[in-house]
C-alpha cells in the first residue's frame, strides 16, 4: 500500500459517519460482553426446569450457516457498490437480506419448540431468562440490521443511493459484520460451551 493511498485510508476512517459507527460498535461490543458474561456466569445454575440440552444445534448450525454466509454477500455487495455497478450490488445486498431473514426464520422456529414442546419461557428458570435475553437481542440488533438494509436497497432502486450518501451503506454493512460476528461469540458460548 503506497503512503498516499493509506493516508486516504486513515483519513477515511475518521470521517464523523465512520467515527460515530466505530463508537457505536464499541458500545455494542461492551452491552453484547456483559450479556454473555452473565450467561456464562449462570451456565449450570439452572436445577428445575428445561436445561441447555433442549436447545437445537441443528437449527442454531443451520442459522450460523445463513449469517457466515451474509457476511460474504454483504462484502460483495458493498465492493460492487463502490464500483458503481448497481445490478450487483442490488443482487448481493437482496440476498444478504434473505439470508438474514432466514436466520430469524430459524430462530422462530427453535423458540416455538423450545416453548411448545420443552415448556421453556422467559420466566421459566435462569437458563431460559439468560437465553432468551441473549439470543432475543441478537435477533432484535439483526431485525435492525434487516429493516437498514431494505431502506438502503429502497434508496439504492430509486436512484437515491449516489455520491456520499453510499456511505450509509458501507455503516450499514459494518453493522451487518458487527450482528453476525456476535453470533459466533453467542453460538459458541450459547451452543456448544453451555451444553
Amino acid at each position: 500500500m503506497n503512503s498516499s493511498h493509506h493516508a486516504e485510508h486513515a483519513n477515511s476512517l475518521t470521517e464523523p459517519h465512520r467515527v460515530g459507527m466505530l463508537s457505536f460498535l464499541v458500545s455494542e461490543v461492551a452491552f453484547f460482553g456483559t450479556l454473555l458474561a452473565v450467561y456464562i456466569a449462570y451456565i449450570g445454575q439452572t436445577t428445575t426446569g428445561p436445561k441447555p440440552d433442549v436447545l437445537s444445534l441443528p437449527l442454531a448450525i443451520l442459522g450460523t450457516v445463513f449469517l457466515v454466509a451474509s457476511s460474504f454477500t454483504v462484502h460483495f455487495a458493498d465492493h460492487a457498490l463502490k464500483l458503481a455497478k448497481p445490478f450487483w450490488f442490488r443482487g448481493w445486498w437482496l440476498l444478504t437480506i434473505i439470508f438474514g431473514a432466514m436466520f430469524l426464520v430459524v430462530t422462530a422456529i427453535e423458540w416455538k419448540g423450545l416453548i411448545e414442546e420443552h415448556g421453556l419461557t422467559i420466566a421459566t428458570n435462569i437458563f431460559g431468562t439468560t437465553y432468551y435475553t441473549v439470543v432475543g437481542f441478537h435477533a432484535a440488533h439483526l431485525t435492525v440490521g434487516l429493516l437498514a438494509m431494505l431502506i438502503i436497497l429502497g434508496l439504492e432502486c430509486s436512484g437515491q443511493l449516489t455520491g456520499k450518501n453510499a456511505i450509509g451503506a458501507e455503516l450499514v454493512s459494518w453493522y451487518w459484520h458487527f450482528v453476525d460476528g456476535v453470533w459466533i461469540f453467542v453460538f459458541t458460548i450459547v451452543y456448544l460451551i453451555g451444553r
